[in-house]
């Protein structure tokens, strides 16, 4: 069942093919606009070294997992080499109730799951300027092998088939303009009016409108 309810917060869903620069223009964004909060996936692995459950993850047991799963607790979940990864809908109910945006940044699998529940999620995907420059950047970034990097950008053409599903397309060529067009999507965002009716009920009433 989707959720129609205006939140007085807003959802963000972020998504990307290896290598296009979405981890970096996200965590610019919130360092930009820090009222944003990343959404922090459950996982059923282990903590690594120097992991706090509540920071990087929250970690959980398999048998959690599922039963929460089956009782409609995650926005979206997948099983990944063995381990389920997820994101909590209570929590993130719970921070755009108090007025918080929320962003996920997830795989194109992961935003179909979440738009089928918050349709009014803005969806968001991030493009590389071409895929020879996205083997480029997948090369600079050195930590992956050439069979690695090579089975990621046959993926990418898969990935990428699956933007048209976003309300949004950003080309991140220039990293600073790329910037400016997630800022102002967020930005945007916050001024339809389900969400000014949410944040401003007292005024609203004042002037006499009446949200739907």
């Amino acid at each position: 069942m989707s959720s129609t309810k205006a939140f007085s917060g807003s959802l963000f869903v972020v998504a990307a093919p290896s290598g296009a620069g979405k981890s970096t223009l996200v965590n610019a964004l919130l360092a930009k606009e820090p009222s944003i909060k990343l959404s922090i996936s459950t996982t059923t692995r282990a903590p690594r070294p120097g992991e706090t459950h509540g920071q990087q993850y929250y970690f959980t047991t398999a048998e959690d997992f599922v039963a929460r799963a089956d009782n409609g607790e995650f926005l979206e979940w997948a099983e990944v080499h063995g381990n389920y990864y997820g994101t909590s809908r209570l929590m993130v109910e719970e921070q755009m109730k108090s007025g918080t945006d929320v962003l996920l940044e997830i795989d194109w699998q992961g935003a179909r799951q979440v738009k089928k529940l918050f349709p009014q999620a803005a969806g968001i995907f991030i493009l590389p300027p071409s895929i020879d420059a996205l083997e480029d950047r997948l090369k600079k970034r050195a930590t992956d092998e050439p069979h690695v990097i090579t089975k990621r950008l046959l993926a990418a053409g898969g990935e990428i088939a699956h933007a048209p599903e976003f309300e949004y397309a950003i080309i991140n060529e220039e990293f600073d303009v790329a910037l400016s067009e997630l800022t102002a999507i967020v930005r945007a965002a916050r001024c339809r009016f389900a969400q000014q009716a949410a944040r401003n009920t007292s005024l609203f009433a004042q002037l006499g409108i009446h949200a739907e």
